[in-house]
């Protein structure tokens, strides 16, 4: 008697960040996976084979027949800031795209990673653009669940690396603004978790997918600095100033560091969740268990995205 073959699902840059760990999950609960990728030359992280096949936003019947057969597809597209032609207008008519030929191919879940708050009247592109993403899979009439992370942490995680790769660096740390205001980050584990288990249901929902642990960012930056055992002194400076600080380090490590979105965001409380805590993972935790790599080397956007 023959095996049936396993179900297929097809997640969006799984050799990226997030759906790096969405993958490796799948993979182990011995799905077949198929991930859309811009950089299908990358060497696989994963022991077992994925197929592997281009966005192809600019052919959508490519990507039709990319996706046909599959179960479920696990949406992690999206950019951090506009950059070389890539606009968040062109990542939102990309998302549309891939969101047409997920209904014509038949997907039966879509899992799509947005974040929390975001919002069609937010002022910051970013939010605003998840929110018309977040929008068009409402209209589509494929089942959906909508999982809204916070900032997420992790071995590649850019903010909170990036935080401890400054302080190991330098004696003062740049807040930007007053520095008490809120985030409440999530292990990327368990954003993972949170994604996989969300595709087995069957009804429309949009989950928070939030840490156990809030932080002021100056708190956050004080614990780092405790962590790995560095004298920091937190000197909080107008956003403005702080922004053109990040924007001379990001000249020195060819990379951008710090958006005006991203303050904004920050300031305004947009990454502390609503609800209760659906990640299990305490921050301060996976920061003792990693202190000794935590910050060691810097974790560049434009070199993970685009080079």
């Amino acid at each position: 008697m023959t095996t049936p073959e396993p179900e297929l699902d097809v997640v969006t840059g799984a050799f990226g960040y997030t759906g790096k760990y969405i993958t490796s999950r799948l993979l182990t609960k011995g799905r077949r996976v198929l991930t859309l990728t811009g950089h299908g030359d990358r060497p696989s992280p994963f022991e077992q084979p994925i197929c592997v096949a281009p966005f192809n936003f600019d052919q959508p019947g490519a990507l039709v027949e990319s996706l046909r057969g599959a179960a479920t597809l696990y949406n992690t597209y999206w950019i951090r800031f506009p950059y070389g032609g890539m606009t968040y207008d062109r990542a939102v008519e990309n998302s549309l795209t891939l969101i047409k030929a997920a209904q014509e191919a038949g997907i039966r879940r879509i899992v799509h990673i947005s974040i929390m708050n975001a919002s069609e009247r937010s002022p910051l592109p970013y939010f605003k653009g998840k929110a018309l993403v977040e929008k068009a899979i409402m209209a589509s009439g494929l089942s959906y669940a909508i999982i809204r992370p916070t900032v997420i942490f992790g071995p590649e995680g850019i903010l909170i690396n990036n935080i401890a790769w400054l302080i190991r660096r330098f004696p003062i740390f740049a807040a930007p603004g007053s520095g008490d205001y809120k985030l409440q980050p999530i292990y990327v584990e368990d954003v993972a978790e949170i994604a996989v288990s969300a595709a087995k249901r069957d009804d429309n929902e949009v989950v928070e997918a939030i840490g156990p642990e809030i932080y002021t960012f100056n708190g956050l930056v004080r614990l780092i600095a405790e962590v790995l055992h560095r004298r920091t002194i937190i000197v909080d400076l107008p956003p403005g100033i702080a922004l053109q600080l990040s924007q001379w380090i990001g000249r020195s490590v060819s990379d951008v560091v710090l958006t005006e979105d991203e303050v904004k965001g920050l300031i305004a409380g947009l990454l502390v969740g609503h609800g209760s805590p659906t990640g299990q993972t305490r921050l301060s935790d996976w920061l003792k268990e990693n202190a000794a790599r935590v910050g060691i080397k810097y974790m560049s956007e434009l070199q993970r995205h685009y080079r």
